[in-house]
């Protein structure tokens, strides 16, 4: 049974990859080699590629000071980071709180299997996130630093410690979630909070990357003996990278029994949390006046009731909400000194700024995809809304408004405080690029929406599956990407030789015939396959 229970994990996990929705059939072999080689690519290349960069840059120098157990330090804290930040969103919904909690404590299964194949799931996510990071790092540790049986063996051990860490982190903070989310009456906005902050932290170590590690390189010494002398545990955890037997045998000790606890206190705890799913406090009824509303309005209130209702679909879709006011005043702050150097650099190429403005404005819209997962988040409810007497057009319309209504106030407050710091730039210039922003917008809620009905995911039990996993949303984000990067990178190329209003003057006018386009398909034809599904 936990095989299957495993199998049922990983399934839900990695079915865009053999499984074609649409079709409601298994890929050909030939697509799903394609799927796999793209999410190998994306994941193992693009991310695992960063984290060897980094560790190729910290290796050399670290190893020749001899403080390689530094090195393997450092990694394993960025391995923990990033493995707890995969997986620790979705962790208390897989663990805790998913949708066939019922029907499997229904069955003749023993709770405790059903904890252990969760707990595995939750696992191998951290396990992919963390390994990308240390995987890299010990293979340039053996090819560029020092070389043995017992390093190897040692880099075997680390992952394997780190990775134990990753899952008793991950389902502590998913046991807060869980327990909060079936207490408190707004517990998505709670939990929306407590992640951003995750968020906040992650990023601004992110960005000082890069300074902490020449600041470390160029005092390596310094820094290895303080540890050494005030976190000695730190430097037993780097040991166990390099091979040092007793500091392997230490760890495996403390991280098998942390994991072994964690087992434990979970199959006390499992059961009762899973039980009080929906256990909010009880509600109290006041009477009171409710005005008469359309059908369209009525639609409208139910998306954007889905949406805040889950912490998953306002983190992972609509984090541009967010981002582009603080753009907004970030360049109003430091603005001056961004545009006095884009000047200094693109002076024989005038509009270069604003150009590059407008592209980094769509590039931030881009992380707003609310309406590529909205058809897929009806789920196996999808008949409730079929069935209500309003058309399918108008239920499709109303899955594009949250998207338009969040994103479109909040890209044209960042375009404004941009265009404050650029007055100086030509007027026209900065108006188009205005309306390239705005008409983008339009065009990535009617295009999330098209890739939402073409490639469903219906019969998921777990709602991160239609949110982070889906090929609808995946294209829908990189595609946003790749607009920000045409349109910068195109004004680049052409901008010796067409004046920048010309540029974003055809740019908006073949964005707003794109996103017109599109939106004719989706009230009919995409209507017609919303009926249908």
């Amino acid at each position: 049974m936990l095989k299957v229970l495993l199998k049922k994990q990983m399934t839900e996990m990695f079915r865009g990859l053999f499984y074609d929705q649409k079709k409601k059939a298994a890929r050909s072999r030939g697509s799903t080699v394609i799927w796999i080689l793209l999410y190998v690519f994306l994941f193992a290349g693009v991310l695992g590629g960063t984290f060897a960069a980094a560790s190729f840059t910290l290796c050399g120098p670290l190893t020749d000071a001899g403080a390689g157990w530094l090195y393997f330090a450092v990694m394993s804290l960025i391995a923990l980071m990033l493995g707890v930040f995969g997986s620790v969103f979705n962790t208390s919904a897989a663990l805790y709180l998913p949708k066939d909690n019922d029907l499997l404590l229904s069955m003749p299964i023993p709770a405790g299997t059903i904890i252990t194949s969760r707990l595995l799931g939750v696992y191998i996510t951290g396990l992919m996130y963390s390994g990308m990071v240390l995987l890299p790092a010990v293979i340039i540790y053996l090819i560029f630093g020092r070389f043995s049986v017992l390093s190897l063996l040692g880099g075997i051990v680390l992952i394997a410690v780190v990775s134990l860490l990753v899952l008793v982190l991950s389902c502590a903070l998913g046991f807060v979630v869980a327990k909060i989310s079936v207490r408190l009456k707004n517990k998505s906005f709670v939990t929306v909070i407590l992640s951003l902050a995750f968020i906040a932290v992650y990023y601004f170590i992110y960005f000082k990357a890069q300074t902490l590690m020449q600041t470390l390189i160029a005092n390596a010494a310094y820094y290895g003996e303080k540890i050494r002398g005030t976190a000695w545990i730190v430097y037993f955890f780097g040991r166990v990278g390099e091979g040092d037997p007793a500091a392997m045998a230490l760890f495996l000790v403390i991280t098998g029994g942390v994991a072994a606890l964690t087992m434990y206190l979970l199959s006390k705890s499992f059961f009762s949390i899973a039980a009080a799913a929906g256990a909010a406090p009880r509600a109290t009824y006041k009477e009171k006046q409710v005005k008469a509303a359309s059908s369209e309005t009525a639609l409208v209130r139910r998306e954007f009731a889905r949406f805040f209702s889950s912490p998953n679909y306002m983190l992972n879709c609509g984090l541009g909400v967010l981002l582009l006011p603080a753009a907004g005043v970030a360049m109003l702050l430091k603005g001056e000194l961004l545009t006095s150097v884009l000047s200094g650099v693109f002076q024989k190429l005038p509009g270069t700024t604003p150009v590059l403005f407008a592209a980094a404005a769509c590039m931030l819209a881009s992380m707003n995809d609310i309406a590529a997962p909205a058809v897929s988040l009806e789920g196996k409810a999808l008949w409730l809304v079929k069935s209500l007497p309003v058309t399918p057009a108008a239920v499709l319309k109303a899955k594009l408004a949250p998207q338009l209504i969040l994103t479109l106030p909040a890209v044209l407050f960042c375009y404004v405080c941009g265009a404050v710091v650029l007055r100086e730039q030509e007027l026209l210039t900065l108006a188009l690029g205005g309306l390239t922003v705005l008409a983008y917008t339009l065009l990535s809620s009617v295009f999330g929406l098209f890739l939402g009905l073409k490639m469903p995911v219906l019969d998921w039990t777990n709602e991160a599956v239609p949110i982070k996993q889906s090929m609808g949303v995946t294209i829908a984000l990189f595609s946003g990407w790749g607009y920000a990067l045409l349109l910068g990178g195109g004004w680049l190329l052409l901008g010796a030789f067409i004046p920048a209003p010309v540029f974003l003057g055809v740019f908006f006018a073949l964005t707003l015939a794109a996103a017109a386009g599109i939106y004719r398909w989706i009230v009919t034809k995409g209507a017609r396959i919303f009926e249908g599904l």
